[in-house]
């Protein structure tokens, strides 16, 4: 069994608060992961960075001080381009999820391969993956690089070749 996590493909960090062309550029690649786990029959989480109102007086905002993906604004949604329907969204609110490994771990304890695609390659994506690969040694867990983005293709880059060197498949 192969499960799909789609990482904060929302509207804030495509062409919203934090968007970029390399993140609208990989919608299409996306979408057609997403269409090709549907048709084998293989389960799809999403997960949403999720911040409150009170987002600029967290350590985070502190660091990064431009308010996104606040929870229930139209930047917080996954792309609508995005295909959801029986997937299960993950709010998380943090780079990396515990919560999501042990999400994966109650519901698909004999997953054999976790793939991660979507954004940022050098923030969520990559804290995700070496997570994931810390709770699951022995599972594969990959990421598609044409379908991620990084907040610059130099961050991308570096994000892909230090997911190599913990063991994580590069595609």
């Amino acid at each position: 069994m192969k499960i799909l996590i789609v990482v904060d493909m929302q509207k804030d960090f495509i062409d919203g608060a934090l968007g970029t062309k390399e993140a609208i550029n990989i919608l299409p690649a996306v979408q057609a992961k997403i269409k090709q786990y549907k048709k084998e029959g293989n389960p799809i989480l999403f997960t949403r960075d999720t911040h409150s109102e009170e987002y600029l007086h967290t350590q985070e905002g502190k660091l990064l001080p431009v308010p996104h993906c606040i929870k229930n604004t139209s930047g917080w949604q996954i792309d609508p381009s995005l295909d959801t329907a029986n997937a299960t969204l993950l709010d998380k609110p943090s780079f990396g999820s515990l919560a999501l490994a042990e999400w994966v771990k109650q519901h698909y304890p004999q997953v054999q391969e976790i793939e991660l695609i979507g954004l940022c390659t050098d923030i969520c994506v990559l804290s995700n993956a070496i997570i994931l690969k810390a709770a699951f040694p022995e599972v594969t867990i990959s990421v598609d690089s044409s379908a991620c983005a990084g907040v610059t293709p130099a961050s991308h880059r570096n994000a892909l070749e230090a997911m190599k060197m913990c063991q994580i498949q590069v595609k």
